[in-house]
């Protein structure tokens, strides 16, 4: 499951035991955007959460079917785009590395990885 904000990128890698059954959480991921990341798209920002989390979970999901909840729908017709940016195409040579699926969800539904992704941290440091 993957969620963004303006500020941060949440996934939350699970397995389900089987359909119907709930997903066991296995981990949790979660990074602060740079200044040039904060000013992508919201859509670039969703598969950059995607990208995020494959990286990061790289050793759980080579050689898995993994299916990925999004609660942006327009995602599934980037990857089929022809005319995308350089970073766009870089990021989908990496997703075809992967037997990924990507499934829409509702935020409501995507109630981790979306909750996650609400939470801000402090601008300011706090003095120890």
């Amino acid at each position: 499951m993957c969620d963004t904000s303006n500020s941060a990128l949440r996934d939350v890698l699970g397995q389900r035991a089987g359909v119907g059954l709930p997903v066991h959480v296995i981990a949790y991921a979660s990074q602060t955007m740079d200044p040039a990341q904060q000013n992508y798209t919201t859509i670039e920002k969703e598969l950059l959460a995607i990208v995020y989390a494959l990286d990061k979970f790289r050793s759980y999901l080579f050689s898995s079917r993994i299916v990925v909840f999004s609660d942006h729908a327009a995602l599934r017709y980037l990857l089929k785009k022809p005319n995308a940016k350089p970073r766009l195409i870089q990021w989908m040579l990496l997703l075809q590395e992967f037997n990924i699926e990507i499934r829409d969800k509702k935020g409501a539904e995507n109630s981790v990885a979306h909750q996650l992704s609400r939470i801000e941290r402090e601008s300011e440091p706090m003095p120890i």
